[in-house]
């Protein structure tokens, strides 16, 4: 009867030559390898991400924007007021915090389905919130009491667009009484409904009422007047989703870090910031 033996390895039985298995350092060497891959794919998964939801934002205020045209064209084109407390005609009502016991930042049946364009959105919530927006409250009563919720709106109104039907906030250091305040779309006939922004994605810190006020300190003769008072988010990788009156949506990057900073003040002074002026050019005209 022969022997049988691994061939090329004299001397070495069968049962040694099959014998299988990773040693400490192949095994490290695996490691090293999955955790390099993933320091690679990580990025990559996270621009993908930042992208999808930057598109989503964009169809959110393409959505929004063709319920505010459909409104509009219903009512002739005469514009929703950008502010105008307890009025049925301001775009929406209702002033958000981080207070749980005030549903209105929570619960979108108080001032989102209140709004005049419910009806005209698809009476869909969800477009009134950018999913790259992480702000949050916690209710203290109701179904979701102690649980951390997103609030209801990332979204803020050009007070040009619109203004207050009722009272006249933009005089004085709002700037109404030196540029133009659309009541009917046909008005804006510079900058134009194409390079007029209707709707923006206010940050969350800085969001309460229903509009924004653009930054329109020095323009259009001094630059080195400009600040902001209210102030945009920039969610998309540094950028912010805008709205314009023809019903297009973009998501405009910034160029300048001091439109960005990690915490706010009010009123703070840019001086030549050119994210402002491109707002500023944007926003509305001299009267």
């Amino acid at each position: 009867m022969k022997t049988i033996s691994s061939p090329g390895i004299p001397g070495c039985s069968m049962r040694r030559a099959l014998r299988v298995g990773f040693t400490l350092i192949e095994l490290l060497v695996v490691i090293a390898i999955i955790a390099i891959l993933a320091s690679l794919l990580l990025p990559v998964l996270e621009k993908a991400k930042i992208r999808t939801q930057a598109v989503q934002c964009m169809n959110n205020n393409r959505q929004l924007m063709m319920g505010w045209r459909m409104y509009t064209d219903d009512s002739n084109d005469v514009l929703l007021y950008a502010y105008d407390p307890g009025s049925p005609y301001v775009w929406v009502d209702g002033i958000l915090d981080f207070d749980g016991s005030h549903d209105w930042n929570w619960d979108p049946s108080v001032d989102i389905a209140q709004s005049p364009l419910w009806r005209y959105t698809g009476k869909s919530p969800g477009i009134w919130h950018c999913p790259a927006d992480k702000s949050q409250v916690k209710p203290t009563s109701g179904p979701y009491a102690g649980q951390p919720v997103s609030r209801v709106r990332s979204m803020s109104m050009n007070m040009f667009v619109g203004g207050n039907g009722s009272a006249n906030p933009l005089s004085g250091g709002w700037f109404g009484d030196i540029y133009q305040v659309y009541s009917k779309l046909g008005d804006m006939t510079s900058p134009g409904p194409a390079s007029t922004w209707v709707l923006l994605e206010e940050r969350s810190d800085s969001i309460n009422d229903g509009f924004f006020v653009p930054p329109m300190s020095g323009y259009p003769t001094d630059p080195t007047q400009t600040s902001y008072i209210d102030w945009p988010a920039s969610y998309h990788n540094k950028a912010c989703g805008f709205s314009f009156a023809d019903g297009h949506a973009e998501i405009h990057k910034w160029r300048n870090a001091a439109t960005y900073p990690i915490s706010l003040s009010v009123a703070v002074a840019v001086p030549r910031n050119e994210d402002v002026l491109w707002m500023q050019d944007h926003s509305t005209r001299l009267r």
